[in-house]
C-alpha cells in the first residue's frame, strides 16, 4: 500500500506542480499541501484524472491552532473506488480570510462546509448557503475554537410547553464533588454498608 500511495504521490508532484506545496504519507492515508487558492483546480484534478479518480467526497472538516498565524487547517478526505485509495487535502488559512468553497466541485461539501462555518468560524467564498448548521440562529461564537468558554452564561433548551427554544442563565445542577478514586473494597477507612457485621 505504501508503494501504491509513494508513486501516486509523485505522479501527482509531477502533474500539478503549481497546485500542491508538500506531499506526506501519514496514518496510511496520503496528505497534500495546498494553498486556497489553488484547493479548487487540485480537487478537480483529484476528481477528473483518470489516475486519480477520487469521486467520492467523504468529508471536510476545521482544525483550530490559535497559535499561529493561519490559525486554521481545512482538511478535505476523498476516496478513488477505482484506486481503492483515500487522499487528505490539507490547507492553512488565517481568521479573517476566506477559503473558496469546493461545493462546484464535490456538491456534497455543502453541509460539511457549513459545519466548519457553524463550529470554527472558517468563511468559504462561493458558498451557495452558508449559514449555521448545527447551533441555533442567535447563537454567538464558535463552539470548537479553543478560546471559545468552556461555561457559558445562558444555557438553551427547546420548551415544550412553549413550543420554541428558551434561553436561561446557567445553573449547575449538582454541588461540587471531591473523589477519592480508590477502589471501594480497599481504600475507604470508613465501614461500608453491610460490613460492620464482618468484625464481629
Amino acid at each position: 500500500m505504501t508503494e501504491a500511495l509513494s508513486e501516486l504521490s509523485t505522479y501527482i508532484r509531477e502533474a500539478r506542480p503549481t497546485l500542491v506545496e508538500d506531499v506526506f504519507i501519514a496514518y496510511g492515508e496520503l496528505t497534500l499541501l495546498t494553498a486556497g487558492a489553488n484547493v479548487v483546480d487540485l480537487l478537480t484534478f483529484l476528481r477528473d484524472d483518470p489516475r486519480c479518480a477520487f469521486v467520492n467526497f467523504i468529508d471536510a472538516c476545521g482544525v483550530d491552532y490559535p497559535a499561529r498565524v493561519k490559525r486554521f487547517d481545512v482538511v478535505y478526505h476523498l476516496m478513488s473506488p477505482k484506486q481503492n485509495q483515500r487522499i487528505r487535502v490539507k490547507l492553512a488559512t488565517a481568521e479573517e480570510e476566506p477559503v473558496p468553497s469546493v461545493t462546484s466541485v464535490y456538491p456534497g461539501a455543502d453541509w460539511a462546509e457549513r459545519e466548519a462555518w457553524d463550529m470554527y468560524g472558517i468563511l468559504f467564498t462561493g458558498h451557495p448557503d452558508l449559514r449555521r448548521i448545527l447551533t441555533d440562529y442567535g447563537f454567538e461564537g464558535h463552539p470548537l475554537r479553543k478560546d471559545f468558554p468552556t461555561t457559558g452564561f445562558v444555557e438553551v433548551r427547546y420548551d415544550d410547553s412553549l413550543k420554541r427554544v428558551v434561553y436561561e442563565p446557567v445553573e449547575l445542577r449538582q454541588e461540587f464533588r471531591s473523589f477519592d478514586f480508590l477502589s471501594p473494597w480497599e481504600g475507604p477507612e470508613y465501614v461500608l454498608p453491610g460490613d460492620e457485621k464482618a468484625n464481629t
